[in-house]
């Protein structure tokens, strides 16, 4: 931790060693293991890559990663706290065709995924054959290397628009999606189940946290930027969808007990059942960072229309490997902000 300003690295290994206390009780699966990771670089993978070495290095698990990259080297530039750990790996490629190594691996994380709103927007083809191309690939590489179980992180994207009836969506809903994005995750889950190997898929919401990025399309993101910038905060919609956010530590134990404890060929909405307006959600994030800057909001709300909503049923979740919530939004959106400051 002694990479990361003081403040920052407090707040890491806090997280962490809750992390750790949550998935102690099946972390021993990885002993001796050998993983491989797909998007090792981006939210998600930051925090495989920090949870996987915590863990490997507290609980002596004598486990192994190999994570893929476009530009390790450039990547461990900007990430220096990664380099010089013997128990990971980096390997130089692209999801839909990198090169297949000679090692076996016993359990593969394939979270590599394009967030891009202007690539949708600009070519929903690309977008598509990213995720889907990439799975096909990732999986031939599965077979080749002797995987014995896969987690997919899917999307709640695969479900389409949300009946603004529908307080929460659960995974019996039948997926309809209608972005290149959506179709191709629900694809990739069908590859996935439909492959032979052990698959359990996460299909994850929103989320807040450190390594966030606050320059892309992510509303919480945008808003945290705004605040901590000293700038009025931009709504540039209505404000009125509603959203909800799942702090990253939790994130990281839910997706870590998906792999390890879920029910091959099963699905899971990961993300919170707390609901917040996008409107709400900047003024939240206001009093949470300069209580006298503001919000603005743009847009002009039709009131013919019902409000959009993105919000999981996560009951299956929570049942069947006895997840739960365990910060609010408010602390994740400071627990964030301490983090950017």
């Amino acid at each position: 931790m002694s990479f990361f300003p003081r403040k920052q690295s407090m707040l890491l290994a806090s997280d962490l060693e809750f992390a750790e206390s949550r998935c102690c009780s099946f972390a021993n699966k990885i002993k001796d293991q050998n993983l491989f990771l797909t998007g090792g670089t981006g939210f998600f993978g930051k925090w495989f890559l920090h949870s996987f070495m915590h863990f490997n290095r507290s609980l002596k698990l004598n486990a192994s990663m190999t994570i893929l990259s476009r530009c390790p080297e450039r990547f461990l530039k900007e990430n220096c706290c990664f380099v010089g750990d013997e128990a990971l790996s980096f390997v130089q490629g692209d999801v839909r065709d990198f090169v297949f190594d000679h090692n076996s691996y016993d359990y593969l994380i394939h979270a590599a995924t394009p967030a891009s709103a202007k690539l949708e927007a600009e070519d929903p083809n690309e977008m598509y054959s990213i995720i889907v191309d990439g799975t096909k690939h990732v999986l031939d590489f599965a077979k080749h290397t002797g995987v014995k179980k896969i987690l997919l992180t899917s999307s709640g994207a695969v479900y389409g628009v949300q009946p603004p009836e529908l307080i929460h969506i659960s995974e019996k809903y039948d997926p309809d999606p209608v972005t290149a994005y959506g179709k191709g995750k629900l694809e990739s889950e069908r590859l996935c189940v439909e492959s032979g190997i052990d698959t359990v898929i996460a299909r994850c919401f929103a989320f807040v946290g450190p390594f966030l990025p606050l320059d892309i399309h992510y509303a919480i993101g945008n808003f945290i930027r705004d605040a901590l910038e000293g700038n009025t905060i931009t709504v540039r919609g209505d404000g009125r969808p509603y959203r909800s956010y799942l702090y990253s530590a939790d994130l990281i134990i839910w997706l870590w007990t998906i792999l390890m404890e879920g029910i091959p060929g099963t699905a899971y909405n990961v993300g919170s059942e707390k609901a917040v307006s996008i409107a709400e959600l900047a003024k939240v994030i206001s009093k949470c960072v300069y209580p006298n800057i503001g919000y603005n909001i743009i847009g002009k709300p039709d009131p013919d229309t019902p409000a959009p909503r993105y919000i999981p049923d996560t009951s299956k979740a929570q049942a069947e490997l006895g997840l739960s919530e365990s910060y609010s939004l408010i602390d994740g959106i400071k627990r964030t902000v301490d983090w950017h400051q």
